[in-house]
């Protein structure tokens, strides 16, 4: 998210809406880290941030964040939108249901995540009071509506049962169907898998479940995930799917934390960007981590688009590794400690 939009986000306090009061209590969704508030802004923040990186960044800065909304009746809300519609509405429609009548709610976004069209959108169901267009971005207001307009939203963007097994929502990554790479992983696995297990950048948990169903040896598994919704839908998804199964969830930032557990084996798909363009070194440093949480000898299993850099990487922090299967778009790797 570019720092612009959140500068959008606050614009019409400049000249437009009054600045709230001392004493106020907002509600902030999708906060991330570097905004500023403007001169004169009276209320009390409450943050709510699920991607742990941001989270930690705005808990080092002294902010009130959780990762799940927590209370009602606040005074205003902010929405910070970004690329996933269906999340954006969710948050519209939780705005709503947690301001207190007459509460005033602001929803900012940047031209190229598609504000314009979440603008025409919520306009079909709100009535809007204004908009603005400032900074490459968009931001929009109304007071909150009394007409059912977020049980509309919530209707429109339902939790999802992926292959009628996996619990995911909108804003999750690849909410509706199983990831190519991670599906191509899980029919690498061997069966020969055993003892403490960690699935690391787990998602919502279809590697979880596939290694779990392959290798009967397992003694228990762990699974690591920056973001809250998805680790929350996975331990969902395997208590139902595999109850006496030992699993423990860390909701972690794998680049910032390390992992405070020693593993046998670790299976992952690690992710490679954070906005739009590819930041290998991300997936580089979760690597390392990987190699420190293993035990000696232990083994990582891990996939990987095939143009991605990461074999140096593996030279440099396991004792050997391999390239161990291959198609048009995935390798498979696998490295020992």
């Amino acid at each position: 998210m570019s720092s612009d939009t959140l500068k959008t986000l606050f614009h019409p306090f400049a000249d437009v809406l009054p600045l709230p009061a001392a004493g106020a209590r907002g509600l902030f969704l999708g906060a991330e880290p570097g905004f500023r508030l403007p001169a004169g802004f009276g209320a009390a923040l409450q943050l709510v941030q699920g991607f742990r990186p941001d989270f930690r960044l705005l808990q080092a800065s002294g902010h009130t964040v959780s990762p799940e909304v927590e209370g009602e009746g606040y005074d205003l809300a902010l929405v910070l939108a970004g690329k996933h519609r269906g999340l954006n509405e969710l948050r519209i429609a939780e705005s709503v249901e947690r301001t207190a009548e007459e509460g005033m709610i602001i929803v900012a976004g940047g031209k190229e995540d598609g504000i314009a069209s979440l603008r025409k959108r919520i306009g079909e169901i709100i009535a809007l009071e204004g908009h603005l267009s400032k900074y490459h971005g968009q931001v929009f207001w109304f007071t909150r509506p009394a007409n059912g307009a977020a049980a509309k939203l919530r209707s429109a963007n339902p939790s999802v049962l992926v292959e009628d097994r996996y619990e995911t929502a909108p804003g999750m990554f690849s909410f509706d169907r199983v990831d190519a790479g991670s599906r191509f992983l899980a029919e690498h696995l061997p069966a020969d898998i055993k003892g403490h297990v960690g699935d690391f950048c787990a998602g919502w948990g279809y590697l979880s479940v596939a290694l779990a169903e392959r290798a009967a040896g397992l003694t228990g598994l762990d699974l690591y995930e920056a973001d809250h919704a998805s680790l929350r839908a996975a331990g969902r998804t395997l208590t139902r799917l595999l109850p006496g199964l030992s699993v423990r969830l860390f909701w972690h930032d794998l680049a910032g934390e390390p992992a405070g557990e020693r593993y046998d084996t670790i299976v992952m798909n690690p992710p490679f960007h954070r906005g739009r363009a590819a930041e290998p070194e991300l997936g580089a440093a979760i690597i390392r981590a990987v190699a420190k949480a293993l035990k000696p000898g232990g083994r990582l299993f891990m996939v990987a688009n095939r143009q991605l850099p990461y074999e140096p990487v593996l030279a440099a922090a396991f004792s050997t590794h391999a390239e161990i299967a291959r198609n048009d778009t995935f390798k498979v790797l696998l490295a020992r400690r």
